[in-house]
């Protein structure tokens, strides 16, 4: 089974979806899918003294501008070990800039979590919160030498033609054997 070919990305899309996690909240470990396998490989140790604020994983059967599967930044109390599929709703989006690519990132919380369940809309969370992921991905890739964008982080009506247009682009290249498992 490929995590990204195989697995539904849902029944209420596009506010609530399954999320595949790739990597821990608390890890400094770049995990990436391997399209090819399916399996997660080591991108990189990251450079600088962070940690990945949230979980972060993807949207199954999505295709983003980056050439990747939709990212999303699940929050949850607990860290989540890597290809574990959780339920999620989108309740905001932040886009960067990277390597001269827009790349969306979903934020959502983890819809079977109590403390998170309740939130509908980014501007609902602490705004300490909001600032901590919004400059994880300011500093992540600096020591690097790479410069990366980061928008403001928008609530959850922006992310919903993002979630649409990437489900759409998915199944587009997966009708045209764009996509194939290898």
């Amino acid at each position: 089974m490929h995590p990204w070919h195989d697995v539904t990305p849902g029944e209420n899309l596009p506010r609530e979806f399954t999320t595949v996690i790739e990597i821990p909240m608390g890890s400094s470990v770049k995990y990436e899918l391997d399209k090819q396998t399916g399996l997660l490989k080591v991108d990189r140790i990251l450079y600088s003294a962070v940690y990945y604020p949230a979980n972060y994983g993807f949207i199954p059967q999505t295709f983003a501008e980056d050439d990747d599967p939709l990212d999303v930044l699940v929050l949850c109390q607990e860290p989540v070990a890597p290809l574990t599929l959780v339920q999620a709703r989108t309740i905001g989006l932040m886009t960067m800039i990277d390597n001269d690519k827009k790349d969306h990132k979903i934020l959502a919380v983890a819809t079977h979590d109590p403390e998170y369940a309740s939130f509908r809309e980014a501007s609902e969370l602490p705004y300490h919160r909001l600032a901590m992921l919004r400059r994880f991905f300011q500093d992540y890739k600096q020591l690097e030498g790479k410069a990366v964008e980061v928008d403001e982080i928008l609530d959850s009506a922006p992310s919903i033609p993002i979630i649409e247009d990437g489900l759409q682009a998915y199944s587009e290249r997966r009708r045209r054997g764009l996509l194939t498992k290898h």
